[in-house]
């Protein structure tokens, strides 16, 4: 027998076999001697063997892995979504490590007004994490921040120029997603009556309730794409008809009222494009319904304030407490919250206290008065409660302003790409993503969690989905017919 001719003929094999035997025998070795953490030194060596020879597939498979993905504290003070962030850092350094060494990243992409909004985001993050009230906390936010970004934002706007790389990333985030949909349905038959459990069904994938129902909504108008879309043909189109109809279940019984009104939202300006109305039109509309507010606020309140129906397992009375601010201790909370970061953004309007440093420091500003039966001054319970308040009152006003620029400039990118797209797949797919992505800014209002790997991974490749369509998609003159084809890539 030609032992050469047969290894080279089956090295694939032989390869994987050696690698799993001695994944095995070294995991095995360092559990008998107490070395727990160490044991997870082979499985590392894999996901980097994976991501130096399928650099893409990586990425789908941390998509696939992010629904399920747990916190576990790995040492004091330090927790970390498992198994993914880990895989994110190590994603993270190939992806510099391949940019550096290839130069081939396509300036383009970095050169957008998404990305410049983001990069700018980033850096003014690292100047208010300099002069933070607590540097060691803000710095580990920036850098999490950071392993959220580049890979699902940088490496996948790339990726992304392939338009069947968007599908497959929808696929497999939404078939764990849908995983995780069936096991919380399933807690949640005979449980109906009990509030508080409906509100803990999904976990310990998804921490409550606010960040479950906000993702499910997220998918909802992309999943609605994939039905419509002629690229979807068959058995596809049952498939995807199935998971809008579970993504559908799933948002109504995570009974999470802010996910609710975006998708309500979403389907507004769903309209409104639809009719014509230009993207400035639509900004100045809102400014005057938030103009009309303040005017009448002092009537809206006491209106509000003589709402007593509190959270219930009831649509109709779960509706009607959306705007319960008497009773309600959520929406006392949050408004407790919002107080008090405002508080702490007067004492440092531009630099803000810190990225991250919010719920560590705000206990002291909260009054008595706006206390809810949920406070606490732990600092345990999350955050500002805000995608808006709390970059305000941790990066002061400059970083909330970068925020509101980067949401802005996308939906406006991606409104454009449905308006100038050559290709009707190509422009239906930027609106329903773009609404996606709106369902988020609107969920914003009421929560931030931008800070967790289950909403930044889906939320940052939306994003990418609406840059790689801008720039790798052909466009038409808005007086002709005729393609304007894009730019000739450019690369660094």
């Amino acid at each position: 027998m030609d032992i050469a001719g047969w290894y080279k003929k089956n090295r694939s094999a032989v390869l994987a076999v050696a690698a799993t035997l001695l994944f095995a025998v070294a995991n095995s070795v360092l559990l008998l001697k107490d070395f727990y953490y160490l044991s997870l030194i082979p499985l590392a060596g894999l996901v980097l063997l994976l991501f130096v020879t399928r650099f893409e597939t990586g990425l789908l498979c941390m998509a696939l892995f992010t629904p399920f993905a747990i916190d576990m504290a790995l040492m004091p003070k330090m927790e970390l979504s498992m198994p993914v962030e880990p895989m994110m850092i190590l994603f993270t350094l190939m992806f510099f490590f391949r940019v550096l060494a290839s130069r081939s990243y396509d300036l383009r992409l970095l050169k957008h007004p998404v990305s410049l909004c983001l990069i700018g985001s980033m850096l003014w993050m690292l100047v208010t994490t300099c002069t933070s009230e607590m540097p060691f906390v803000s710095f580990k936010y920036w850098l999490a921040r950071l392993w959220f970004v580049v890979p699902f934002f940088f490496a996948a706007a790339q990726i992304f120029r392939d338009k069947k790389r968007i599908r497959q990333f929808f696929w497999c985030y939404a078939i764990g997603l849908i995983a995780v949909i069936l096991i919380a349905t399933a807690k949640t038959v005979g449980n109906f009556s009990d509030l508080q459990t409906l509100h803990r069904v999904m976990r310990p994938f998804y921490n409550d309730h606010t960040a479950y129902g906000c993702v499910i909504a997220l998918f909802l108008p992309a999943a609605f794409y994939f039905i419509v879309s002629r690229n979807s043909k068959g058995w596809w189109r049952l498939l995807s008809l199935a998971i809008m109809a579970l993504l559908v279940v799933g948002l109504f019984f995570s009974y999470c009222r802010a996910a609710w009104l975006s998708v309500l939202g979403a389907i507004g300006v769903y309209v409104l494009v639809r009719m014509g109305m230009k993207v400035k039109w639509m900004v100045m509309l809102f400014g005057l319904f938030v103009g009309v507010f303040f005017v009448y606020q002092s009537d809206v309140l006491y209106k509000l304030g003589k709402n007593h129906q509190d959270s219930s397992y009831d649509l109709a009375g779960q509706i009607k407490s959306i705007s319960n601010i008497s009773t309600d201790a959520s929406n006392l909370e949050r408004l407790n919250r919002w107080a008090s970061a405002l508080r702490m953004w007067k004492e440092r309007p531009v630099m803000g206290c810190g990225p991250g440093t919010y719920q560590f420091l705000y206990a002291s500003y909260q009054r008595s008065y706006q206390l809810s039966t949920i406070s606490t001054n732990a600092g345990n319970l999350g955050n500002a409660h805000s995608e808006y308040i709390g970059p305000l009152t941790e990066q002061g006003v400059p970083g909330v302003a970068l925020v509101v620029a980067l949401f802005m400039t996308t939906f406006a990118t991606g409104v454009r790409v449905y308006r100038t797209a050559r290709d009707r797949q190509v422009a239906n797919m930027a609106l329903a993503f773009t609404l996606s992505l709106l369902t988020y800014y609107i969920h914003g209002v009421f929560n931030n969690f931008l800070d967790t790997d289950k909403l930044s991974v889906p939320f940052w490749a939306f994003t990418a989905v609406i840059v790689a369509l801008d720039v790798y998609s052909e466009k038409r003159r808005p007086d002709s017919e005729e393609p304007l084809l894009p730019p000739e890539s450019t690369t660094c």
